[in-house]
């Protein structure tokens, strides 16, 4: 695919965009990064502490709803959370096998075995389907906010939500978190799929009486025809990953319950004991909710960087070219097809790169082959399994010290040896649950030279 005219131009500046066009490992910090509280100054942060809050409490009204119909959120009171594994097996085998510093303690946020949906997207995905799902009940009259929310498990509301349809464009964990969700309550569903989305996962969809719709090209295609068709619905609600408002709040949620977590495990995060996180990204939707979500909570002691496949890095363009979702890979001469499927995304969200854009730290991007190698490692050395793609946040803590842009990054923010010694850094991993046995054994089996 040719190389656009102003694609070419970045290209010429050298750097991160001739990176980038060659198909390179690399690390793009971010050159607009500021200071929490200076960030209100210079941005719209049109989401706010009190609407986290008010997705938060949704959450726990529909808790026993959530409990009542999926045993597996018992053990957590009808609240769809994942365990914080402390992996240091997994550290002590990066270091050695990529000879990185690896500092402070290493976990895992294992969002790859989140209940019903088992990835990441069962944060903002399902939020976004019962916050709907509430909104059309309550202006019914059939439920009002004092009610126990188990109500939404009566015959009589699924015949009511058969009356509407819910759609969303996905390259696959997206569509499992909706069509799952939705299926469920009762309502009629599309999940518009692109070309690269994984066979298992259609086919789960189709099981749950789901209608897959399949497209020859990639991730923006779906959510374009996804969009358009249920536009021409009166009855239908489309969930966009690159513009909703509530799926990103279902993300955002995580930051306050990870401080839970840390918090339970006497963990401190402060200035003298920071944080830093890795988190796998496609279109940018869940890492940019978890990343406003966590610098909200923790302000500038945490720094949170993306991860992206060297053939998709459409956020880490969005954002150092300030186009935006004007960006496309292809534009680049990026058209391969990649391994990563939930991070195959062209063009990345408007929203989320103009929000995060003065809050991430920056983006990594990692080859398909490493992916698979690091799968393997996590599984010898803890005997957990995640998804490929979720794999790519192990690329940052295996650069991080060992580049001379994260080096420039850990001195420009005081992140000296003593602190990095207290801090903790923790891997996002985003999806894995689901996949079934056969699928596992293939993954385990393919190598790919890089």
């Amino acid at each position: 695919m040719a190389i656009r005219d102003y694609a070419q131009e970045f290209i010429n500046r050298g750097g991160i965009f001739r990176d980038i066009a060659d198909r390179k490992e690399t690390l793009w910090i971010n050159d607009k990064y500021l200071p929490f509280e200076m960030v209100d100054a210079v941005t719209e942060l049109v989401v706010s502490d009190d609407d986290i809050a008010d997705a938060a409490r949704r959450l726990e009204r529909f808790a026993p709803y959530i409990r009542k119909c999926f045993p597996e959120t018992e053990a957590d009171n009808g609240l769809i959370e994942s365990p914080l594994e402390e992996i240091a097996s997994m550290r002590d085998t990066l270091a050695a096998e990529y000879s990185a510093d690896i500092p402070g303690r290493f976990f895992l946020k294992m969002d790859s075995h989140l209940a019903i949906a088992g990835s990441v997207k069962a944060r903002g995905g399902i939020y976004e389907v019962l916050k709907h799902a509430e909104d059309l009940a309550l202006e019914a009259g059939m439920i009002t906010e004092d009610d126990n929310y188990e109500r939404f498990a009566d015959d009589d509301m699924k015949e009511f939500f058969g009356r509407y349809t819910v759609q969303v464009g996905s390259t696959g964990n997206l569509g499992l978190s909706i069509g799952i969700m939705s299926a469920f309550l009762g309502f009629k569903v599309k999940v518009h799929m692109s070309a690269d989305a994984r066979q298992w996962k259609k086919d789960l969809l189709r099981s749950k009486g789901v209608e897959v719709i399949e497209y020859e090209d990639d991730y923006s295609k779906a959510v374009l025809e996804g969009r358009r068709d249920s536009d021409m619905d009166p009855s239908s609600y489309f969930v966009d990953d690159e513009y909703s408002v509530p799926l990103f709040l279902g993300y955002a949620v995580a930051a306050g319950r990870l401080k839970g977590q840390l918090e339970a495990k006497g963990i401190t995060v402060d200035k003298d004991h920071p944080m830093i996180v890795y988190v796998p990204c496609g279109v940018g939707g869940a890492p940019g909710g978890v990343c406003y979500g966590l610098k909200r909570v923790f302000k500038d002691n945490v720094h949170v960087f993306f991860c992206e496949p060297t053939l998709y890095p459409s956020v880490l363009l969005g954002m150092a070219t300030d186009m935006h979702n004007a960006v496309n890979v292809n534009d680049f001469g990026l058209n391969e097809m990649s391994e990563a499927d939930g991070l195959a995304c062209a063009s990345p969200s408007g929203f989320v790169t103009r929000i995060d854009r003065n809050l991430v730290s920056g983006d990594f991007t990692v080859e398909d082959g490493r992916l698979y190698d690091f799968m393997r490692s996590l599984k010898e050395t803890e005997d957990i399994l995640i998804e490929p793609s979720s794999c790519a946040a192990f690329i940052g803590p295996v650069t991080l010290t060992k580049s001379e842009a994260g080096r420039g990054y850990l001195s420009a923010h005081g992140l000296t040896e003593d602190k990095l010694n207290d801090c903790i850094q923790i891997c996002w991993a985003t999806g894995g649950r689901l996949v079934p046995d056969e699928i596992w054994d293939k993954y385990m089996n393919t190598h790919i030279t890089y």
